[in-house]
């Protein structure tokens, strides 16, 4: 198991009771509980790390072990000038993490030819909390450091898979390589004959009518813009938004909208779910209609006998 994966809070596409695309349970913060990303404070901990090298490459980095934090601590080792990372947005990174108790490296990333990106939510139901105070609000560009204590990070658990025991601090030097854009912003394309109408807010928000007809029995899908991005392959971890109807009763029942870009593997979601998203471009906004059989049937879900209807914009892949 890689870090980048561990890092992770949540591979399904979405906290609550009916986790719409996700084919497994999950566990993730307490999502009322309102944490501000954007004002994690500096201090002694976070400033005394030493950091060299150039943002991009992988750093040479220096710390005391033991490191034992109250709270998280970041400092900025180097800003960028480019667009700001909002909270519950999400950015291509590269990363270096280490054990801050031991001080043994855990893992480096994003910084070799031919790994793929890497992408972190500034957003605590995304990612451990201390990693999505590193990035909140911090520009593209940017280099940042930070000290996490254990409540923060991996808890009185730890991670054995990654060699963090319980109670374990961390510390973190993270490269925001792009901050990613929170809505599809391909080319139009004429909308797909037979299928809902799909009408977009200022935001990107979607709206979803849906005809007055019975649903498809069969897997519809319509390419609604046309990224000019990379291909999603097979089992890939893609960062999308995403809009959830009910064809039968015309409600929306699941999404990302008003909360953030969110990230999950291809494997871990219902399969009309995967097959909308595999074969497309990033960049790309589809409609994807899943008879039962693709989407909840044969379980205990509210939605095991519903067509569901997905509008998705495909922001990343990795």
């Amino acid at each position: 198991m890689t870090a980048v994966i561990a890092l992770s809070v949540t591979l399904a596409a979405c906290s609550g009771d009916e986790a719409a695309p996700s084919a497994t349970d999950t566990t993730s913060p307490d999502a009322s509980v309102v944490v501000d990303v954007c004002a994690t404070p500096s201090g002694d901990l976070s400033d005394a790390v030493s950091v060299e090298g150039d943002a991009g490459a992988e750093p040479t980095v220096e710390f005391d072990e033991g490191l034992d934090p109250a709270e998280t601590e970041r400092t900025i080792v180097s800003e960028g000038d480019g667009a700001e990372l909002p909270s519950g947005g999400s950015a291509s990174v590269a990363y270096a993490i280490y054990n801050g108790t031991t001080g043994e490296k855990i893992e480096a990333y994003g910084y070799n030819e031919g790994e793929t990106e890497a992408v972190f939510a500034a957003d605590v139901t995304q990612l451990i909390p201390g990693l999505a105070k590193t990035i909140g609000c911090v520009t593209e560009g940017s280099r940042v450091v930070s000290v996490i204590p254990a409540v923060e990070g991996f808890g009185e658990e730890g991670n054995a898979d990654i060699g963090v025991g319980a109670g374990e601090s961390l510390v973190a030097v993270i490269d925001v390589l792009s901050v990613l854009p929170s809505r599809a912003d391909g080319v139009d394309q004429p909308a797909p004959e037979g299928l809902p109408t799909v009408t977009l807010a200022d935001d990107g928000a979607p709206t979803v009518e849906i005809p007055a007809t019975d649903p498809p029995t069969e897997f519809q899908l319509g390419v609604l813009k046309k990224g000019d991005g990379e291909v999603v392959p097979a089992g890939a971890t893609v960062t999308v938004q995403y809009h959830g109807v009910s064809w039968d009763t015309g409600e929306v029942f699941d999404q990302s909208w008003g909360s953030g870009p969110t990230s999950f593997s291809l494997t871990s979601v219902v399969p009309g779910f995967t097959q909308a998203i595999e074969g497309q471009t990033v960049g790309s906004q589809v409609i994807a209609v899943l008879p039962p059989e693709l989407a909840y049937g044969g379980t205990d879900s509210e939605l095991a006998d519903q067509t569901l209807v997905f509008v998705i914009d495909i922001l990343a892949v990795s």
